[in-house]
């Protein structure tokens, strides 16, 4: 069941590591059509909405996933809360966790607001700086999993106790 539950940890947060990473290309996307006048009137393509709006879905289902499947682990499975609640590198991680599921609000907030022009068939409204203010949520969200992944290595090798 372990070896499960580690499976299902690490499928999950490649889920939503890929998840953010097509938000950041995407919204890239919407910004290159906008600067070289390709692009609609202000705001993302009606496909490419719809794809933001299904990534953000993933996005979120992986997360809470992840987190529940995480826990699980931490309290049922591996080394046990003891030892998990005295890592200074298991802490880090969690509260960076935490952290991008913050980042994460507000532009789920803003591409939830999309859905009834996309459903109407036409391509939300959106202001580049609105925009670009999302793109650095994003990337703020893809520099946080990267000290993700530093604290899951020196956990790995016990180290930061």
């Amino acid at each position: 069941m372990s070896t499960l539950f580690a499976f299902l940890h690490h499928l999950f947060a490649f889920t939503l590591v890929a998840a953010i990473a097509v938000e950041f290309i995407l919204i890239g996307q919407v910004q290159s059509a906008e600067q070289t006048g390709a692009g609609g009137e202000g705001g993302p393509t009606h496909a490419i909405a719809k794809r933001l709006v299904k990534a953000d879905a993933v996005l979120g289902m992986a997360a809470g996933l992840l987190l529940v499947v995480g826990l699980s682990r931490v309290f049922f499975f591996e080394k046990g809360e003891t030892y998990y609640m005295n890592s200074h590198a298991f802490l880090a991680k969690f509260s960076i966790f935490i952290i991008v599921g913050l980042l994460s609000i507000m532009p789920t907030i803003e591409f939830l607001s999309w859905r009834p022009a996309i459903a109407a068939g036409q391509a939300p409204k959106v202001d580049a700086k609105k925009l670009a203010f999302i793109k650095k949520f994003i990337h703020g969200e893809l520099a946080a999993i990267v000290v993700i992944l530093l604290c899951a290595a020196i956990m790995a090798r016990g180290g930061w106790v």
